[in-house]
């Protein structure tokens, strides 16, 4: 990966656009409105186990597009825009804030705040590309074309940015304004939407799973598979309490799928077949500064790979140690 220490990301998230765009992509257009599901609380000892269901199949991972701006640099600030009282929101705040994401509360000034979080969203980054001249990046994360405005304006001002969109319900116009923009269905750890949500959960609590230190296969943009309910490979501390099923506290199982998810993206961003070990730990650094190799009983960041070799290949035949992938992932990229 080429290093990327002086670059500098922000991030901004239209939760509610990211949400609904999400549930209509899995359940199909206009579903969301159809099951009623923004007040619906899943909590209510009375609430649907079918509209329970439809909404885990539908749940964003916010991990995997946190860890994907990261891959551009270091994160200087990170909020999600929402009105977090309501239910269908409020699910997210404990993940969300796990992440040290922001949370921009939006009152609705009536029945229907159209546009709010639209307006407030762009205000803000203006804002910050005045206020924080050293932004390089900026990365938006919502398909709505009212945001091609604001990539103009960014890309006038000088930031690269990159846009991040449910496909089926991204702007063309707003992809044209991008730098960059990418579909949520390719980032790395999102499955596909063929695979059922049930039979995927099962796969990824296997006990040799969690033993072996083998993550489960995750999809990837070079692999040419878009989309799926969102995945519950992804890190464990990226899901609500209700959601997990896997324990918290196991810090190997974390480890391994930190591993996979940032040798994902260095192979994505460097188009390379081999990383440097350094810059893939750097990344694993950025996604959860809380990783360290020698709290998990290894001496060396080359031991720590070495012990997931279901994972990831180490070549230490040269002056600087490089890894990759295992596996038809590592050969696509």
């Amino acid at each position: 990966m080429a290093d990327r220490d002086d670059t500098r990301v922000a991030v901004y998230i239209d939760f509610d656009n990211i949400v609904i765009s999400r549930y209509d992509q899995v359940h199909g257009r206009g579903q969301f409105l159809r099951d009623k599901v923004r007040g619906f609380d899943r909590l209510d000892a009375a609430a649907d186990p079918e509209t329970v269901q439809r909404l885990r199949q539908a749940t964003v991972d916010v991990g995997a597009v946190i860890d994907f701006a990261s891959s551009f640099g270091t994160l200087v600030l990170t909020r999600a825009y929402a009105d977090w009282s309501v239910p269908v929101n409020a699910d997210y705040r404990t993940q969300l804030v796990s992440r040290a994401v922001d949370l921009v509360q939006l009152f609705p000034a009536a029945a229907y705040a159209k546009n709010g979080a639209d307006i407030r969203l762009a205000v803000d980054a203006v804002e910050d590309m005045f206020r924080l001249p050293d932004l390089t990046h900026v990365v938006i994360v919502a398909g709505d074309s009212d945001y091609i405005a604001l990539a103009q304006r960014c890309r006038r001002l000088g930031r690269y940015v990159v846009g991040v969109g449910v496909a089926g319900s991204t702007s063309r116009s707003l992809a044209a304004a991008c730098d960059e923009l990418v579909t949520y269905d390719a980032l790395p750890g999102i499955t596909a939407l063929d695979v059922p949500a049930p039979a995927r959960r099962e796969e990824t609590v296997r006990p040799a799973d969690q033993t072996s230190g083998r993550a489960p296969a995750q999809a990837s943009r070079r692999s040419g598979r878009t989309g799926g309910p969102a995945a519950d490979d992804r890190s464990v501390d990226d899901r609500s309490v209700d959601d997990r099923v896997v324990d918290p506290e196991d810090p190997q199982g974390v480890a391994t799928r930190l591993l996979d998810r940032a040798l994902r993206l260095g192979h994505e961003k460097d188009d390379a077949e081999w990383l440097h070990s350094s810059e893939v730990k750097s990344q694993m650094k950025r996604m959860d500064p809380s990783f360290s190799e020698k709290a998990l009983g290894y001496r060396s960041f080359s031991d720590f790979v070495k012990s997931r070799d279901a994972v990831a290949v180490l070549d230490e035949t040269g002056p600087v140690r490089r890894v990759r992938l295992r596996g038809d992932a590592s050969a696509s990229a």
